[in-house]
């Protein structure tokens, strides 16, 4: 009877709760954001090398105002920053299971699909930060913001990180310690999203099977989404199909990468 006691009160001690397992993953892996806050700033030198660089090339060849132009390209510099930060976040998850400390969280008393969700809405912090400051250095060249499609804009980019992110994280677990190989997948699929995405230059005047093919980018219609957002064209067919762009992705990624998790050893 004693022993049926025990028993009964060990297994209760480590029932799992996904929503607080959830939040203790989630806190576990902003500790080191917030204690080396410098890691953010080093990972907007690569969008900022664009918006100082690319920007003033794409003015000059537009022929349009400055202000103009920014408006069109800052959006573009915003989805960048999650393609390629979310895009990357799997190799950190790599880097814990070469060292074994992945295999430890694996056998703690945590639901497992808390370990992918948890890493997921964790690169929610980083993008919202490293969007606001893009803006703050854009504003004194004239770029124009509306505030209520900054506000909704940056819930998108959350929602498109989560699932991009997610995504990553099941990719660093299905290639484990081959990081050529994670790193060659990534980089294969990146930037062909990015350049079919309309990011950088616009795609009207691009061949035929290029327009086609940025239908299918979900990238695309989240860079226009943006686009309309920041201008203030809220309530319009760009921001509609950016949310259900970015809701798909974030399904699709999360349910993949919970998958992976689970299957995780």
């Amino acid at each position: 009877m004693t022993t049926q006691t025990q028993t009964a009160q060990a297994d209760t001690s480590v029932r799992v709760d996904l929503a607080r397992d959830t939040w203790n993953v989630l806190t576990r892996e902003l500790k080191p954001v917030l204690r080396d806050p410098f890691s953010l700033i080093f990972s907007l030198v690569q969008p900022l090398v664009f918006l100082g660089l690319f920007a003033p090339l794409l003015i000059g060849q537009s022929g349009q105002p400055a202000a103009e132009t920014l408006v069109w390209f800052v959006p573009g510099v915003l989805v960048m920053i999650v393609l390629f930060g979310t895009g990357a976040t799997g190799s950190n998850l790599q880097y814990e299971m070469m060292t074994g400390s992945h295999e430890r969280t694996l056998v703690a008393p945590l639901a497992r699909s808390s370990l992918l969700i948890g890493r997921a809405l964790k690169e929610i912090a980083p993008i919202v930060v490293q969007a606001l400051v893009v803006i703050v250095i854009a504003l004194p060249f004239g770029v124009s913001i509306d505030v209520l499609g900054l506000v909704i804009g940056l819930a998108l980019l959350a929602v498109f990180g989560v699932g991009l992110g997610s995504l990553s994280y099941a990719l660093a677990l299905q290639t484990k310690d081959r990081e050529w190989l994670f790193w060659g997948v990534q980089q294969t699929l990146l930037f062909p999203l990015l350049i079919l995405s309309g990011m950088l230059l616009p795609l009207d005047d691009g061949p035929k099977w290029m327009q086609a093919v940025a239908v299918a980018n979900p990238v695309n219609w989240v860079v226009q989404a943006e686009r309309a957002l920041i201008a203030g064209d809220i309530a319009t067919a760009p921001v509609l199909w950016g949310c259900v762009a970015a809701l798909a992705l974030a399904a699709v990624g999360l349910l993949v990468g919970v998958r992976a998790m689970r299957k995780s050893s």
